[in-house]
């Protein structure tokens, strides 16, 4: 049923297939760019992936004048400002963002900088500071999690302040969002399954929280069942490249779907655990998947019940009686990290990410209710109940 009122809103092109690279040229020409500059990091770049973009502009009228690959895993102001540098001095016209999410978020900035002008990045830190169109920028990601790609967000850390600053414009989404299936080809397993459990969660608080709507469930179902299908064929056999473009373009699905739908506890446990804890986002969203459901059960018990048939499909979900389908939804989830412990030591639990001290968790559940990301959730925590499920996801 529709909601009385909602906003759906997603106006980046998807340009997916095995030879999707090849058309970055003809979007160029489209907005009379002729002199894109590439924003990577050291790990793309090593790994060989920019030759796959060197050949696609062989011959073209637009050429690669300028690359910037000294993005670290945390974007911070200082590396936007030295890449604006780059950008102003090959008086570049475009942006390529080939990487992850700390890529995509400092390429973000970086456009800023150089649309706007100067060097302070600050003052358009918030939510809707941007007064304009920004400079044609494209995106090619080398992860299948984030879902960057399509999301008006970036997360650029203050490093002498020791904050990270987050940046909401409807000018930030990319002109174009392009899905390669060679560019996730060479991702180790421990990374495809933490990123693969990324996008899940994504999808699946995008179709369980407050923001839900009837398109972002689209997006969010189809998502989840691609995941579902494709995540342990792909760690079964990395060089799959059908799978791997299945898994990027749930990723898209999902950053679409959770950037109209908002997401909930489990991204404010897993904000609070990077920071206190310094773990991987990808690796949080897995952890505390479903403790959280088992958490929201009762208020949204039905949604989460629902989740089952694009988890495990139509037959388990038409065998399974209506009552018994949000335990077995959230069993499911358990079962894959299971799976994704047995093929690559993904951990399930706290104690076994080897990072993570007991006395930390009441300043995780501390920062945790203060997460804007609980606002949506189905059902409000406490800094008591935050703990309980930090102490249920321990062992």
């Amino acid at each position: 049923m529709a909601k009385s009122y909602y906003e759906f809103f997603c106006p980046v092109k998807v340009v997916a297939g095995h030879k999707a690279l090849e058309h970055i040229p003809f979007e160029l020409a489209t907005l009379q760019s002729k002199r894109p500059m590439i924003i990577t990091d050291k790990g793309v770049r090593g790994a060989g992936l920019l030759e796959h973009v060197a050949s696609a502009f062989e011959g073209a009228e637009s050429q690669v004048v300028a690359i910037f690959d000294d993005v670290p895993p945390d974007s911070s102001l200082h590396t936007v400002r030295k890449a604006a540098a780059i950008y102003r001095e090959h008086h570049c016209d475009a942006i390529i963002a080939i990487g992850g999410g700390s890529v995509i978020d400092t390429s973000k900035g970086v456009n800023i900088l150089v649309s706007e002008g100067g060097d302070d990045l600050l003052k358009y830190s918030g939510a809707h500071n941007l007064p304009k169109p920004l400079k044609p920028f494209f995106v090619v990601p080398t992860t299948s999690g984030t879902g960057s790609e399509v999301t008006m967000v970036a997360v650029v850390a203050d490093t002498d302040k020791g904050v990270k600053l987050p940046f909401t414009s409807y000018f930030l989404m990319p002109n174009a969002a392009v899905l390669d299936s060679r560019m996730t080809l060479t991702l180790p397993p421990h990374i495809t399954a933490m990123t693969g459990m990324d996008a899940l969660t994504h999808a699946v608080e995008a179709y369980t929280c407050l923001g839900a709507n009837p398109m972002s469930d689209a997006y969010a179902t189809a998502a989840i069942r691609k995941i579902s299908q494709n995540l342990m064929k792909v760690m079964e056999n990395p060089k799959d490249a059908d799978g791997r473009l299945e898994l990027a373009q749930a990723s898209t699905m999902a950053g679409v779907a959770f950037s109209n739908s908002m997401v909930g506890l489990v991204h404010a446990l897993g904000h609070s655990l990077g920071a206190v804890c310094h773990i991987p986002h990808g690796l949080c969203m897995s952890l505390f998947l479903p403790y959280v459901l088992e958490y929201n059960q009762e208020v949204n018990g039905e949604r989460i019940g629902e989740l089952l048939l694009y988890l495990a499909g139509d037959d388990v979900y038409a065998a399974t009686p209506k009552a018994q389908r949000p335990a077995k939804a959230i069993q499911y989830i358990r079962a894959m990290r299971d799976e994704l412990y047995q093929r690559c030591k993904l951990p399930r639990t706290l104690t076994e990410t080897g990072k993570v001290r007991e006395d930390q968790l009441q300043q995780v559940a501390d920062l945790t209710v203060n997460d804007g990301a609980i606002i949506f959730n189905p059902k409000e925590a406490s800094v008591e109940d935050a703990l309980a499920i930090l102490k249920r996801a321990w062992v």
